[in-house]
């Protein structure tokens, strides 16, 4: 495969869609934030929304080029494959794994830091050892995959242990992007929740992380909470022949990001409290909790690397009550970057997010698409995990209900790659009621994808 080409840095731009209306005496505003990045790498993430998909009513500050990593290796990347024993059974699936480390390493770019890790119960250097990263070339890439000939299963898994090597490999690269890329088979037994839950803790914010499940022997919310906390993708590979197209695809994404450590910082005046803030498309993240100071009534929150794609984000604040007719900025949304050598950060690009007090009841009470859409949309993924959790512990009343919930919103939306997989799981009656049967037997690598899946959202429909 061709390797990808190094582009210029990408541009960034905010654009607000609410209804700024309230009744007397509102308080709630909420707004979709959509940031968009372009010229910068190869397209990942969703597709860029046309200029016809929804009108903005917040304004967006012109776009300014992000900084440029500069000249040499602009991207480091740890790929940790997991070795323990149950990669032998069957046999087929270390190959396959090996098959696909060895063609993620064949989509570097030029230039690129890299090296491999083995986890198992302990985390070891595969290529090219040393506690170092190697520079991808010809050489390096023939010599990395010479070393994954040499892997073979045996042990147990402590995924922290890997997710901490990878941090030490990382850390002292120069590099604008730090990825990890992260493959399992296997259920965490080998270290507690605590020590997993630690180990994000620390390398948070140090890198971002893609994680795949293969098979379907491993633990949907301990993958899915890798990829969560380090700000990177989630997803179950079911057949260990998938694995190289799934690595491919991913390295190629990772090759395509320009600039990381990006932030969503909100600003509020004095009295506005802030309700939510969570990305809603690709997928629906809780980003709330992840809130840093950034001076005086601002906080930044992460939205990690970037190349060019585009995502929606869902913000909620309280405002004081006002009278008919008053207006006020309810808060400011803007895209910065860290300060650089005691500089300031810089800000990429913003938005504004409105509140107008209004007698008018058509106005008031008209819910903004955008808004709505991606209401059902976190509401679908809630009621998908609560349908999940209540089947799996026998309340068969309870997880119809959900589902049920599940296929009428995934229809109402145009969520037909989530109606799918719904559809695995329950018989559907009535999508437009949500009526549905459960289904008396669910293959696990069906349930296992739609747990995996749930929170991939669709964009508003024209």
């Amino acid at each position: 495969m061709a390797n990808l080409s190094k582009s210029t840095a990408p541009r960034f731009s905010v654009d607000v869609y609410q209804n700024e209306y309230l009744p007397e005496g509102g308080r709630e505003v909420n707004a979709i934030v959509t940031v968009t990045s372009t010229g910068g790498g190869t397209t990942g993430g969703v597709p860029l929304p046309s200029a016809s998909s929804a009108s903005a009513s917040g304004s967006s500050a012109p776009s300014a080029p992000a900084a440029s990593a500069g000249p040499g290796p602009d991207a480091a990347v740890v790929i940790m494959v997991d070795c323990s024993g149950s990669m032998d059974y069957p046999p087929t699936k270390m190959r396959h794994a090996r098959d696909a480390t060895a063609a993620a390493i064949d989509t570097l770019r030029d230039g690129v830091a890299f090296a491999v890790v083995s986890g198992t119960h302990v985390a070891k250097e595969v290529f090219p050892g040393q506690g170092r990263l190697a520079v991808a070339d010809a050489s390096t890439r023939a010599g990395a995959k010479e070393a994954l000939r040499r892997l073979s299963a045996g042990g147990g898994t402590a995924i922290g242990t890997w997710l901490r090597l990878a941090d030490r490999l990382l850390a002292p690269a120069d590099v604008a992007i730090r990825h990890g890329i992260l493959l399992t088979d296997g259920r965490n037994e080998h270290e507690s929740a605590d020590a997993l839950r630690a180990a994000l803790d620390s390398v948070s914010g140090r890198f971002t992380c893609d994680a795949r499940g293969v098979g379907t022997d491993w633990a949907v919310k301990e993958v899915t909470g890798v990829a969560s906390a380090l700000l990177g993708t989630a997803d179950i590979v079911a057949d260990p022949a998938g694995l190289a197209e799934d690595f491919t695809r991913m390295m190629e994404n990772v090759m395509g990001k320009e600039v990381a450590d990006v932030s969503l910082r909100l600003w509020t005046p004095v009295g506005v409290e802030i309700g939510f803030v969570k990305q809603v498309a690709p997928a629906v993240e809780e980003l709330t909790g992840r809130r840093t100071e950034a001076g005086p009534r601002a906080g930044d929150y992460p939205t990690g690397s970037w190349g060019d794609e585009s995502r929606d984000y869902h913000v909620c604040v309280r405002v004081p009550e006002a009278g008919i007719g008053q207006e006020m900025l309810a808060a400011r949304v803007s895209l910065v970057l860290p300060a650089q050598g005691g500089g300031a950060p810089e800000v990429l690009s913003h938005g504004l997010v409105r509140a107008v007090w209004t007698d008018d009841m058509a106005a008031s009470t008209a819910i903004n698409p955008q808004v709505a859409h991606y209401t059902g949309q976190a509401e679908l993924a809630t009621a998908i995990q609560q349908g999940l959790d209540a089947r799996k512990s026998g309340d068969v009343d309870g997880a119809t209900a959900k589902l049920g919930r599940a296929v009428q919103l995934a229809a109402s939306s145009g969520n037909a790659d989530t109606a799918k997989l719904l559809s695995k799981v329950v018989d559907v009656v009535d999508a437009a009621t949500g009526t549905v049967r459960l289904k008396a037997k669910v293959a696990d690598a069906d349930e296992m994808t739609l747990e995996t899946r749930s929170t991939k959202t669709v964009r508003v429909k024209k």
